[in-house]
C-alpha cells in the first residue's frame, strides 16, 4: 500500500527532499484535491526549516491513506526523479496525469535531452549578436569531448560503487549533444594527462566549435587520483587539474581558441565529514602569448564546474551514481534547449542549496560570450 511506503521512506524522504521539491508538492497535492489551501499554508508557514516542513507534509498526506499518498508518490516521481528512485518508491496503481507545463518552462526533470527549435536558435543569434559563441552548422562540425572515469583502484577499498552509471550518463548526453566521445576508464595520474595532452592536439578541434572534458575519480582539493593512488603514500599518482588548462590553453591547443571549452570535475576536494551516501574521498593523512595578428590570453574562453568546494567531500550513492552527475545531467537535459552554459550549471547550484553535504562550485571562468548548446541543431 501506499501508505505504507511512504512510512518506509520517512526518515530518508525527510533527509533529501528539496524546499522547492516541497513547495511543487504543495501545488500538486492542492490541485489534486489531496490537500486544502489551509493545509498548504499550515505546512509552509508554522515550520521554518526545510525538514520539519518535509515532515509535516509527508506526515499529513500519509494520514489520508493510500489514494492520497500514492498521489504523493505520483508527484514526487515527476518533480525529482533521482529521490523517488533512491526512495524505492514502486509505482501506485493509479498514477495521477502529468501537469501542464508553460511553454517555455519546465519544472519537472527530463529524462531525455529536450530540443531546441530552428526558430528560437535563429531568433537568439539574431537578438544577441556579438555577444554569443557562433555555432558551427551541424553536418560541418566534428565536435569531441574526452570522458575518464576511475572506478577501480590497486586499493580495493577504494572502488567508486555506482560510478559506471555516471559513465553511461555522461557519454549519452555528451553524444545527444552531439560530441564524439573519447572515453577511458580506470587510468593513472600519468595515463590521465596524457589523454588530455592528446586530446587537446586532435585534428578534429578545427572543424569543432566547442568542447568538453569530463573527469571522474577520487581526488583531493586541486588534484585527481589515479587509480595507482595510495592513501599511505599521499603525494603519489596525483593529477593535477591545472594540467587541463594548461593542455587545452591558448598557446597549446591554437585549433580551440575563441572556442568555449567546458571542464567538469566530479571529486572531491578534501576531507570534511558529510553523511550517508559513498563518498569520492581518500583518507587525508596529514604571460601573453603572441600568434603573429594578435595577443591572447593563453587561457580564455573556459568554464569549469567542480561537484564540490575546497577541502569538502562530493557524495556517491553505489547504485545510482554521484549525487553531482545526476543533478548536472537531468538539469542539461531539461534546460539546455533555452538557457546558455552559465545559467545551467547555477541551475545544477541551485539544487544543492538546502544540501547539508556538499554544493558544486565554478572555477576559473573566462568564458567571454554566452554558450548555448542547441541541442539537435
Amino acid at each position: 500500500m501506499a501508505d505504507k511506503q511512504l512510512f518506509r521512506a520517512r526518515k530518508e524522504f525527510v533527509m533529501r527532499v528539496s524546499k522547492n521539491v516541497i513547495v511543487q508538492l504543495l501545488d500538486d497535492l492542492l490541485e489534486d484535491g489531496v490537500i486544502n489551501d489551509g493545509e498548504k499554508e499550515t505546512v509552509i508557514e508554522e515550520n521554518r526549516c526545510t525538514a520539519d516542513k518535509a515532515r509535516h507534509l509527508i506526515d499529513k498526506v500519509q494520514k489520508k491513506g493510500p489514494k492520497a499518498s500514492g498521489k504523493l508518490i505520483s508527484r514526487l516521481r515527476e518533480r525529482d526523479p533521482s529521490l523517488y528512485e533512491l526512495l524505492n518508491l514502486a509505482p501506485p496503481e493509479s498514477p495521477a496525469p502529468a501537469a501542464k507545463l508553460p511553454q517555455q518552462e519546465t519544472t519537472a526533470v527530463s529524462p531525455v535531452l529536450l530540443p531546441c527549435t530552428k526558430e528560437f536558435k535563429r531568433a537568439l543569434l539574431e537578438k544577441e549578436a556579438g555577444s554569443i559563441y557562433v555555432p558551427k552548422l551541424k553536418d560541418q562540425r566534428r565536435r569531441l569531448a574526452l570522458l575518464i572515469n576511475n572506478v577501480q583502484f590497486d586499493r580495493s577499498s577504494l572502488l567508486r560503487c555506482g560510478a559506471e552509471r555516471d559513465m553511461q550518463n555522461m557519454e549519452k548526453l555528451l553524444n545527444d549533444l552531439d560530441y564524439t566521445v573519447d572515453k577511458h576508464s580506470n587510468l593513472s595520474a600519468q595515463a590521465i594527462d596524457e589523454a588530455v595532452k592528446k586530446f587537446s592536439q586532435r585534428e578534429e578541434h578545427l572543424q569543432s566549435d566547442s568542447a568538453f572534458v569530463v573527469i571522474m575519480s577520487h581526488g583531493k582539493r586541486d588534484v585527481i587520483c589515479g587509480v595507482h593512488y595510495n592513501p599511505d603514500e599521499p603525494e603519489k599518482d596525483l593529477f593535477s587539474i591545472d594540467n587541463i588548462f594548461k593542455h587545452l590553453n591558448n598557446q597549446n591547443c591554437p585549433a580551440l581558441r575563441d572556442k568555449p571549452k567546458v571542464i567538469v570535475i566530479q571529486a572531491c576536494r578534501g576531507d570534511e565529514s558529510g553523511s550517508m551516501w559513498a563518498c569520492d574521498s581518500v583518507p587525508n593523512p596529514s604571460g601573453l602569448e603572441d600568434d603573429g595578428m594578435r595577443k591572447l590570453p593563453k587561457e580564455r574562453d573556459f568554464i569549469c564546474l567542480m561537484s564540490c568546494t575546497p577541502d569538502t567531500k562530493s557524495y556517491r550513492h553505489p547504485e545510482m551514481g554521484t549525487l553531482f552527475i545526476q543533478k548536472l545531467v537531468g538539469t542539461i537535459n531539461t534546460h539546455a534547449h533555452k538557457d546558455h552554459i552559465v545559467e545551467l550549471f547555477r541551475k545544477v547550484m541551485k539544487q544543492f542549496e538546502d544540501s547539508k553535504w556538499q554544493m558544486p562550485s565554478g572555477d576559473r571562468w573566462t568564458l567571454i560570450n554566452n554558450f548555448y548548446l542547441f541541442p539537435g541543431q
